[in-house]
């Protein structure tokens, strides 16, 4: 009998979305929350009331020392240490972020105890060295290091930093109101720790598969393949369903079909024959491309080999549809695609209490300055749980439009507040060498693209355990630029979302919102040049890059990611007494006679044209030959800009 009952119970708590350990009244514990960064069959769970806020080192006055300073990197002193944050509970402390760990010691006091459970040094949070904090839940790349080891409390939370000063910092939370909270204790259970193992395994895992999901309302499905042939002009269903169900994931092997400037097929999908879809996007957006090419591979969605996959689970409540739309283009030769899906599914119904079903919002547009780029405004009750974004500046030269802070407002209030957009994608320090530099995919966020000459670049993150939830409307937008949203931008985005409800519109991706955006002028900046030296030189990073010669000798520069085509090449050098002649070169085409950089006092010259090339894979270098000038030898290079001839 006993068997039968227990039987019974669990059966009814799968149908119902909710498990023993998400109970209402069951103890809330470190192991149920992290179970939240695997189990993604539970993404459309709704949670009640548990809204996530933020502790960050953002400027208060709407400044950019968001950090620099670290006048907002603490919310209070006490004697010589820094309060970062004070939380009252119950809560759980989901996410912990910044590009400048120190050596300080971090310590965490729990529920108004006067000694701290937790101490560790800053950088430990995210080195992998102490337990449980293990890669990669944890773990630095493209600038910026993470930590989503859960950090529950039952009263309060205060946590102090041991040092002089701090910079950046963002410290997320969840409250948990009503939940008897099991506060952090240091002690791991085997079970534990055999969760935090294969927390860590999935994490690591770069050959994502719809297998590690099969759990819970996402078990025990089968899956549907077709290869179809799509015509311009055409559209094909590959996924109908009658009656209610969920789709567990699905994926779409095109080859290079999606790649390219012009992202002329469209993936559609609509639930219980809603009358606006709740997938309208370009394919290559969707699986996060950059730019033409393919450029996202999380856990959860992107594309790996030729197969662009999406695992995020899609329950409804009546009937699915899904199709592939190939949208014609004026002037352009189209040709036949052949593309074959795969999609998983099964018959577990939504349960429309628990549960929302997932709608994305596809954007592009060129906010206004002073306005917000708008990831997400939707009403309703629901959680957000992705963003992908492409960020092209319109204007050449550095990135600044990423200086732009995240803001989430959810039921009336501002609950988080950024400190920069390569931040939010857990990043920093754009156009650094080894930092936020180039395109790097991590389990739940990563850069798409980075490229000065072409002034763009662009992030992805999921929300897993800190899924943004909202019970009546939520605002979720981006900055562009340093302060009062200066910098003009061509932003993409896609945001995911769970809720109760359709949207009431969507943005139709016509021809020319299908185009990758090409700048006519590219910058190239010395941190970031790619540099091959010839004998008789010493290369330098100061003012510019400093080319000292030795008599007489030459660096290339490679001129990468411009497209194709004619170019005039200006200069940004210094002059000063020490000043050398200069000369340059295209492979074996001289450009320019020499020229001199030898004055009387220091002097900056710009946009001096010595040139135009013609650009191609083979030729995409320029070099730059230096002589001594009497005994000056120093040539100060500071920037090189292709303008390109019509």
């Amino acid at each position: 009998m006993r068997t039968i009952i227990t039987t019974l119970l669990l059966s009814i708590l799968l149908l119902t979305g909710t498990t023993i350990l998400q109970g209402q009244n069951s103890p809330f514990r470190w192991s149920s929350e992290l179970e939240q960064l695997k189990r993604v069959d539970q993404l459309p769970l709704y949670r009640e009331r548990q809204l996530i806020e933020q502790e960050s080192s953002y400027d208060r006055t709407g400044g950019n020392n968001d950090g620099f300073s670290g006048q907002y990197s603490y919310i209070r002193k006490e004697g010589n240490n820094l309060v970062l944050a004070d939380f009252t509970g119950p809560g759980v402390v989901n996410r912990i972020w910044t590009p400048t760990p120190t050596s300080d010691t971090l310590l965490f006091f729990f529920d108004g105890e006067d000694n701290p459970r937790l101490k560790i040094c800053f950088m430990d949070l995210f080195s992998g060295k102490v337990y449980p904090f293990v890669k990669p839940v944890v773990g630095n790349e493209i600038g910026g290091y993470y930590s989503y080891i859960p950090i529950p409390f039952q009263k309060s939370l205060k946590i102090v930093f041991q040092g002089d000063h701090l910079m950046f910092h963002q410290i997320q939370y969840r409250n948990l109101p009503g939940k008897k909270v099991e506060s952090w204790t240091g002690e791991f259970s085997p079970s534990d720790k055999n969760l935090l193992s294969e927390v860590a395994t999935l994490w690591a895992d770069i050959t994502p598969s719809v297998k590690n999901y099969n759990a819970g309302l996402s078990e025990g499905g089968r899956m549907v393949e077709k290869t179809l042939t799509l015509q311009p002009g055409e559209e094909v269903s590959f996924f109908e369903k009658d009656g209610g169900g969920r789709i567990v994931g699905f994926e779409i092997d095109g080859g290079t079909a999606f790649e390219g400037i012009y992202k002329d097929v469209l993936l559609s999908a609509s639930w219980d024959k809603e009358k606006i879809e709740a997938i309208y996007a370009p394919v290559a957006d969707f699986f996060g491309y950059a730019y033409g090419k393919p450029a996202m591979r999380s856990i959860l969605m992107g594309r790996q080999a030729t197969t662009n996959y999406c695992y995020l689970p899609m329950p409804f409540d009546r009937s699915a549809s899904m199709k592939l739309i190939y949208k014609m283009r004026e002037g352009v030769q189209q040709n036949p695609l052949t593309v074959t899906t795969r999609v998983y599914y099964n018959d577990n119904g939504r349960n429309p209490k628990s549960e929302g079903k997932l709608y994305s919002l596809w954007r592009r547009g060129k906010p206004e300055l002073g306005e917000f780029y708008t990831f997400l405004e939707a009403r309703g009750k629901g959680h957000y749980v992705g963003t992908i974004h492409s960020a092209q500046g319109l204007r050449p030269g550095m990135t600044l439009f990423f200086e732009g802070d995240d803001s989430t407002f959810v039921d009336g209030k501002m609950r988080m507040h950024g400190t920069g957009s390569e931040d939010y994608y857990n990043g920093g320090w754009y156009a650094l060498l080894d930092r936020w530099d180039r395109g790097i995919s991590m389990p739940i966020h990563g850069s798409l693209d980075y490229s000065l000459p072409m002034n763009r670049t662009g992030g992805y993150r999921f929300f897993l355990s800190d899924k943004l939830s909202f019970e009546s409307e939520i605002f979720h937008g981006m900055e562009h630029g340093e302060v009062g949203n200066n910098f003009p931008v061509d932003y993409t985005s896609i945001a995911f979302y769970y809720t109760d409800r359709p949207p009431k519109e969507r943005m139709e991706p016509v021809e020319i919102l299908r185009e990758v955006y090409l700048p006519s002028k590219h910058v190239y900046f010395p941190q970031l040049m790619e540099l091959t030296l010839v004998k008789g030189i010493q290369v330098i990073l100061d003012r510019g890059l400093a080319l000292t010669s030795f008599g007489k000798g030459a660096v290339r520069v490679m001129l990468d990611d411009v497209p194709e085509g004619r170019y005039r090449v200006l200069l940004n050098y210094h002059e000063s007494p020490k000043g050398a002649d200069f000369q340059i070169w295209q492979r074996q085409k001289q450009l320019s006679d020499w020229i001199p950089t030898k004055a009387g006092k220091d002097g900056y010259r710009e946009n001096v044209h010595v040139g135009d090339i013609q650009l191609t894979p083979q030729t995409n270098s320029i070099t730059v030959h230096v002589r001594d000038n009497g005994k000056a030898n120093l040539f100060e290079l500071t920037l090189i800009t292709l303008e390109r001839i019509e």
